[in-house]
């Protein structure tokens, strides 16, 4: 079947879904909205799929060997200039094909799984409708043709984004968390904006063919209209692209705007699931991805800025991790931190044959990352449904209890902490390889992050299923309905298998491909610090002792700042409510009020004084009038002949 007619199914059908059921759904069931969405949805993940293997081991191939970019459609929607024009299209490349099986394959799998976790919830065909809205505009950012079309799903995103956080709109805490993800990521797409502008003022265009298009080692079209342009002493080019990295930075929660994923967990877990840790948060490494050319040739000073920011991310957020007491908010650092981890491998990438490792590891970790992640907060639904809590002090030894969970929950944190046989290792050791070749400093700080990530993850394991068991009362855990465990047992497949597949062969910064193997000297140390971070994982968290407390009284100063995210939320606040708004915004309040309010009440207060005085004249006398006219008549002439 031609591509060209199965295309728009993948926009069209999630975004008729959530026009039906937001507009419907208060007519319907809440079963036959769930199942309306996720039959829809089920149709649009085959066709996905189709694409996307049509397209890797069928049309996509060409006769040199590279990787096609193929538009299966794109029409015009706004028109500015012969050449500045808005386009909406279908791109289809390596990174966007796996992308639609990103998507499609997690938002899939969440929907059968909010149809038990969410059941009974006030809201439901909300958020069924919600959920639609989400997929459409994630599906649409990814196949993008021009950056302008990619903004305009980008903010699709974020709008789902906060819906889904503020679902519990009743909770004060839900309603903040949402306002604060909005603002702090509106404000990110501010400069992600404003790098659109700059690039597509002098490039004349938004679309990724030409602003992608490399000859002789140049971006041509970037290379001739910005190249030696400069604005204070800087590159505009450099200008530009890091702008637009600030947008994804945003997007993708890395510091300084990571601020907003911790409590963007208030939204129900499932959502949590797909956007906060297997899509959405993937945007701004899939917008770096996207634009690696201009990046790598054009602006490589950029380039390496991000990866030194995503390598202090990782560790930052890491760091975080090992205090955390909610359970989602472990995974929110541990989110954090992992894409932090791909922004390091772009940032540390080359870009023909085998020096794109960094570029490749960084797209495959996303999709490894995806599957064992989303693994890990449906596994923590899971446990969420059976004990009603998020806390670790309210769970335990619950491997007894839920037992499909404990084993999905087993193998994912196995494939984040980078142990052989499942997906993170391949991908894991693959950008470690690419940062050693770039950088000692960055190689060994993402070697120390993953140490701590297999020791956050095991402690977070073990917390849950072993450790001891507190009193549950009359209400024994029991394992969730079949339509929570099936969806988890899939990812729990891709978990396990994902880090087979010949990515190398297939997604590259040139498009031509490379072979590649496991670098051992490389691999095996990496694989030695994860079992260490395990080892004292284990020590310190199968069973109850005293140990932890004996640490955090040795370290007790770090311990607390780290479990108060190193004050960065009171900072952003004293900044705020004390300087911005104390120091600039209340001036400039009394200034308006005293100055410029007062001014206009002072010309209000004379023009009222004055009619006041001379209201007299307006008596309704015509004798008055007729000796008025006579004496300014009389006036006139007397000025007349004698000036």
């Amino acid at each position: 079947m031609e591509l060209t007619n199965l295309a728009p199914i993948v926009l069209a059908l999630p975004l008729l879904m959530f026009m039906i059921i937001g507009l419907f759904g208060y007519k319907m069931t809440p079963k036959f909205s769930g199942i309306l969405g996720t039959t829809a949805f089920s149709i649009v993940t085959i066709v996905c799929y189709y694409i996307a293997l049509t397209y890797f081991f069928g049309s996509g191939r060409l006769a040199d060997g590279s990787m096609a970019k193929e538009v299966i459609f794109n029409f015009e929607w706004l028109r500015f200039s012969e050449n500045l024009v808005i386009s909406i299209g279908f791109l289809l490349d390596p990174i966007s094909a796996m992308m639609l099986i990103v998507i499609s394959t997690v938002s899939l799998m969440v929907h059968l799984y909010s149809m038990g976790y969410m059941h009974g919830e006030e809201g439901f065909q909300r958020y069924y409708a919600v959920l639609s809205l989400f997929s459409f505009a994630m599906l649409g950012l990814v196949v993008a043709t021009n950056i302008f079309q990619m903004y305009i799903f980008w903010e699709l995103v974020g709008v789902s984004s906060f819906l889904l956080i503020s679902f519990y709109y009743t909770k004060p805490s839900a309603v903040k968390a949402a306002k604060k993800a909005f603002i702090v990521t509106r404000f990110a797409d501010m400069f992600f904006l404003m790098g659109i502008l700059i690039l597509s003022f002098y490039t004349q265009t938004f679309d990724f063919g030409p602003l992608t298009e490399v000859t002789n080692n140049h971006v041509a079209i970037v290379s001739e209209t910005m190249g030696g342009v400069t604005f204070c002493g800087l590159s505009v080019i450099s200008i530009a692209v890091f702008l637009i990295f600030l947008g994804g930075a945003g997007k993708s929660a890395m510091f300084p705007f990571h601020i907003w994923l911790p409590d963007a967990m208030e939204g129900p877990t499932p959502a949590s699931a797909l956007i906060h840790a297997a899509t959405m948060v993937v945007a701004g490494v899939y917008l770096v991805a996207r634009l690696f050319p201009i990046y790598f040739f054009e602006a490589h000073d950029v380039l390496t800025i991000i990866a030194y920011i995503g390598a202090f991310t990782s560790l930052f957020a890491a760091v975080i991790a090992c205090t955390q007491t909610d359970i989602k908010r472990v995974l929110a650092f541990s989110t954090i931190s992992q894409i932090a981890y791909m922004m390091v491998a772009l940032g540390v990438s080359g870009y023909e044959g085998s020096d794109g490792l960094g570029f490749t590891a960084s797209m495959w970790h996303l999709f490894t990352h995806a599957m064992f992640k989303a693994t890990l907060f449906l596994a923590a639904g899971c446990v969420i449904h059976a004990v009603h809590s998020n806390e670790m002090d309210a769970m335990g030894n619950l491997r007894k209890h839920l037992k499909i969970t404990h084993i999905a929950f087993l193998i994912a944190c196995l494939a984040i902490a980078g142990i052989p046989i499942f997906s993170g290792f391949f991908s894991k050791d693959e950008i470690l390889v690419a940062a050693h070749e770039a950088s000692p400093v960055i190689y060994w700080c993402q070697t120390l992050v993953a140490g701590l990530t297999a020791f956050y993850m095991f402690r977070l394991y073990y917390r849950i299923f072993w450790y001891n068991e507190p009193d549950y009362g009359h209400h024994t855990p029991h394992e969730s309905p079949a339509n929570m465990w099936i969806p988890l047992m899939v990812l729990t497949v891709y978990t396990c298998t994902s880090g087979f597949f010949p990515f190398t062969e297939y997604i590259s910064p040139d498009l031509m491909g490379f072979e590649s193997h496991i670098h051992w000297n490389i691999a095996i140390p990496s694989v030695i610090v994860a079992l260490i971070g395990i080892g004292i994982a284990t020590f310190m968290y199968k069973k109850k002792t005293e140990y932890p407390d004996k640490v955090v009284a040795c370290i007790k100063n770090t311990y607390h700042y780290a479990y108060n995210k190193f004050y960065i939320d009171e900072v952003y606040l004293f900044i705020t409510h004390k300087i911005i708004y104390k120091c600039i915004c209340d001036p400039i309040a009394w200034f308006d009020r005293h100055i410029i309010d007062g001014f206009m009440n002072l010309l209000s207060w004379i023009t009222n004084k004055t009619s006041l005085e001379i209201k007299s004249f307006q008596s309704g006398n015509v004798q008055q009038y007729a000796w008025v006219f006579i004496l300014g008549v009389l006036s006139i002439v007397a000025l007349t002949i004698y000036l």
